[in-house]
């Protein structure tokens, strides 16, 4: 990306991004980390926070998604999902008892796609998080394809940031099939000092 045509706003490098989402012209994030998790509203202007809520220390922050008025925070190995109203105040929790990685709304079915690291997406009552139906994301090769990690609904399609490459894949949520890449190559290259310092987070 080119500073000079493109949005750069400051960032916490203490903030371990996970899950990013807009809302009524908001930035919304979800940082992971034991002991430092959050879930944030963000001025994305300037990258101010506007209001904040820690997570209790057990937890670490995951993939973030809006639905009917509410937030919903993914947490890696605890299998428990937070539930925020408008103003980031807990409201709740649902289990799903696997490992949690990203998390977004299907805009017609009104179900939630979730990954969990694997190549399966699953598909989930937003009310109970039961699943409905699972799909296996696979390359041009038929091969499938692992550590999907940030998902957002794009155009009809379901875009997954691939954890710890410089890729996100562009999947046909009906059959898992890739149909594209976008690529950060450079991005990566000219931002990356640290193992942490990877591709997380979408909007």
């Amino acid at each position: 990306l080119n500073p000079e045509t493109a949005g750069f706003i400051p960032h916490d490098e203490t903030s371990f991004t996970q899950g990013l989402l807009f809302h009524d012209g908001f930035l919304y994030e979800s940082t992971g980390r034991k002991g430092e998790s959050k879930v944030r509203k963000l001025d994305p202007d300037s990258g101010d926070t506007l209001a904040q809520t820690d997570l209790e220390s057990e937890f670490f922050g995951e993939g973030l998604a809006y639905f009917e008025n509410s937030f919903y925070q993914l947490t890696w190995v605890a299998g428990v999902c937070l539930v925020y109203d408008e103003n980031l105040k807990p409201t709740g929790q649902l289990m799903y008892g696997t490992q949690g990685w990203g998390l977004t709304v299907d805009p017609e079915s009104k179900q939630f796609a979730f990954s969990d690291g694997s190549a399966e997406i699953r598909f989930l009552d937003p009310k109970n998080f039961v699943t409905k139906r699972r799909v296996t994301v696979t390359d041009g090769n038929g091969q499938p394809v692992s550590n999907l990690n940030e998902l957002e609904w794009v155009n009809g399609e379901l875009w997954a940031n691939v954890w710890v490459s410089d890729a996100i894949a562009r999947i046909d949520p009906a059959t898992g099939k890739v149909l594209g890449w976008v690529r950060f190559n450079s991005l990566v290259k000219e931002n990356q000092h640290t193992q942490e310092d990877v591709l997380n987070g979408m909007a």
